[in-house]
């Protein structure tokens, strides 16, 4: 398989790409979005209830981690406005019944990683900040325990996510589209990553601020996880091209 350079005006047209299939099919991606929105929005409250105010950006950040795995049913929303049919719910449950088995080998990796690195900040935040509740309101001040965690949290995060995204970023648009087995797919996305390093880093980099941002402000995300989940499906076949 032809492995594409990528470039920083690669990026520019998968963004433009990504925002017109989004509005093309604006009802059915924010309803499809909606689904992961009132989950955040529950993980969230449950959270701020608690008291636990600084594990909301450790629990926005995770949410990179098993993003990759509800690929599918976007690629079945964008491969239905693709062949002129009709786009509906339906649409989603096709792209799921569409793509190759292995996609679930790799959102049980997905998963799994996910699950290390919640536990490992769990852990951290446990002996940074103990038992004591830290409300919401009590972030803005200077709070050196609540930066530590954050930081060490962040950098735990960081390797973690990177290594997925290496693994996922191009290997699940590949098994959507069983255009390749779980090995084939994840070297060539390992490899892709590399072959294009900075556009690549900079597009893993857009990508998890968008997303991680609009999930600290959650209405966003309804509008802004359709746009980064087409956008990332024209980026691979930019890198990927169909022969």
């Amino acid at each position: 398989m032809t492995i594409s350079p990528l470039s920083l005006s690669s990026l520019q047209r998968a963004l433009a790409e990504g925002w017109r299939v989004a509005n093309a099919t604006r009802g059915v991606s924010i309803a499809y979005a909606l689904i992961f929105t009132l989950g955040g929005l529950v993980i969230m409250g449950g959270l701020l209830s608690q008291g636990w105010s600084p594990f909301v950006l450790a629990a926005a950040g995770a949410f990179m981690l098993i993003g990759p795995a509800i690929l599918a049913g976007f690629f079945g929303i964008a491969g239905a406005l693709e062949a002129g049919q009709a786009v509906g719910l339906g649409s989603i449950l096709s792209g799921y019944a569409q793509a190759s088995r292995a996609l679930w080998a790799l959102a049980l990796i997905c998963t799994l990683l996910f699950m290390i690195f919640v536990t490992d900040a769990a852990i951290l935040y446990a002996y940074m900040l103990g038992s004591t509740p830290v409300w919401l309101d009590n972030l803005l001040p200077a709070n050196a325990n609540v930066m530590s965690f954050v930081r060490w949290a962040g950098v735990s995060g960081l390797v973690v996510a990177f290594l997925l995204y290496c693994v996922a970023a191009f290997s699940v648009p590949l098994l959507c589209e069983r255009r390749a087995g779980l090995v084939e797919a994840v070297v060539l996305s390992v490899r892709v990553v590399f072959t294009s390093f900075i556009p690549s880093i900079f597009w893993a980099f857009f990508l998890s601020t968008v997303t991680i941002g609009s999930i600290l402000f959650l209405p966003l995300l309804p509008l802004t996880l359709p746009w980064m989940a087409y956008a990332s499906r024209a980026l691979y076949r930019q890198a990927l091209p169909a022969t």
